[in-house]
């Protein structure tokens, strides 16, 4: 099939767009940079809505913790301009391009949203949807609208915004955006425990996000994953590794990661380099990644003396092996985690790791025809599982996103009518026919 690229350069030229195709009752595939045009099922249409024109930086009020911007407008310039500000998004961004086998640093702000992912920090400072403030963008009737402000206290009525977050371009071709921004944290520090089993680890992680010491993160890496870090502190363990991160002023971190050891019995402290280091690579996958690594940034001090077995060494792995994998994010009980990763490795050749102090794990699948049920299978009532990575010819004829029960598949459906009446947003993205 041939496909005809739009590319609009303002909101209005965007409306435009949407009322030809829907005069025209064509369907529009809506991408940003396209970085995760791989996840979701395909769009089976002539016409791309390619929103990368819309790009710049509108508002940056910093005082204020406010940032608005286009659509299109690049993480590769947002991120930089808030850290030279010492400010962040605070729900870490993924950046999945390599997981698809694109360049990083690809990835859109309007993508960002509208994928609602978020990383390893979602534990403490919530997702994509708990940062976004306002949007501004055309529905699929072709009307401009706006929903939201820049202030919380702003929002009367139905929490568009949010209601955009995670939606992939179904219901809305976003414009422009204005997103809640935080303070950075002065240091990280990050907690090594080595050896521990997934039961024992998910223990430890659950122990120490209960405790009094603000834990920012939390994520286990069994022995074949950890291998493959680039982090030598972790890689060195030769064992599996599991991590505490704790962030904020120096003082502060200081006091509660020496807490934080003792009561954990950690095996060492990762330094502020080699923490952010090991947490980007929890974020972005890059452990299922078939493109190569950054280079290692530190030698892992503390851990040079550890013993590794026979035949283990630093960053192994053969990581042409990944590449083939389905990957599978799966949102579970924390409590639950051991049981169904071990269901998951019993039933299908697996390799996985888990964040978010074991509420999720991250699979890398051998294609087989049974491995959705089989996953599923394993999750039982105990959450959902989404197929992340795959070629397009599995994600046309798979469940990608986690079925849903009959009355909330219903009240998807209004929704989307409500928005996309005559189904020309992104059809079929996330589910068959809304």
């Amino acid at each position: 099939m041939t496909v005809t690229t739009i590319k609009p350069d303002s909101a209005a030229q965007a409306a435009d767009a949407v009322r030809w195709a829907l005069s025209e009752g064509t369907p529009l595939d809506v991408a940003g940079s396209g970085s995760k045009r791989g996840l979701g099922r395909p769009i089976q249409t002539a016409y791309t809505l390619d929103l990368s024109g819309l790009s710049g930086v509108v508002a940056y009020e910093a005082e204020e913790l406010v940032l608005t911007a286009r659509a299109g407008t690049p993480m590769a310039e947002i991120l930089p301009m808030l850290a030279e500000r010492r400010q962040q998004l605070a729900f870490e961004p993924q950046d999945l391009g390599p997981l698809f086998g694109r360049p990083e640093g690809q990835g859109t702000l309007g993508g960002v949203v509208a994928s609602g992912l978020a990383g390893p920090r979602r534990i403490s400072a919530g997702s994509a949807r708990d940062h976004t403030l306002g949007i501004e963008g055309v529905n699929g009737r072709g009307d401009l609208y706006k929903g939201g402000g820049k202030v919380v206290k702003n929002v009367t009525g139905y929490d568009v915004p949010k209601l955009m977050a995670g939606s992939f371009g179904t219901l809305t071709v976003l414009t422009e955006l204005t997103v809640k921004v935080l303070p950075a944290p002065e240091d990280v520090r990050t907690l090594l425990l080595a050896g521990r089993e997934d039961a024992g680890a998910v223990a430890a992680l659950t122990a120490a996000l209960q405790s009094p010491y603000d834990v920012s993160g939390a994520a286990h890496l069994p022995a074949a994953v950890a291998a493959r870090s680039h982090v030598r502190a972790v890689a060195g363990v030769g064992g599996a590794v599991t991590l505490v991160r704790v962030e904020g002023f120096g003082p502060s971190v200081t006091a509660r990661v020496a807490a934080l050891k003792e009561e954990l019995g950690a095996d060492a402290v990762l330094d502020r380099d080699e923490s952010l280091a090991v947490w980007r690579e929890i974020k972005d996958v890059a452990f299922f990644c078939p493109l190569p690594n950054p280079p290692p940034l530190t030698q892992g001090r503390e851990l040079d003396s550890l013993p590794r077995p026979a035949g283990e060494g630093r960053g192994g792995g053969d990581d042409s092996r990944h590449s083939s994998r389905h990957v599978w994010k799966i949102s579970v009980q924390p409590s639950e985690g051991p049981r169904v990763a071990e269901s998951i490795r019993w039933a299908l050749d697996a390799e996985l790791y888990f964040d978010w102090g074991g509420g999720l794990i991250w699979a890398a699948v051998a294609p087989t025809p049974d491995a959705a049920s089989a996953i599923r299978g394993a999750l039982g009532t105990a959450g959902h599982a989404t197929l992340v990575r795959a070629p397009e010819d599995v994600r046309i004829m798979a469940e990608v996103f986690h079925p849903l029960p009959d009355p909330v598949m219903a009240l998807s459906r209004r929704v989307k009518e409500s928005f996309d009446p005559c189904g020309i947003l992104n059809p079929g993205r996330m589910y068959a026919g809304v």
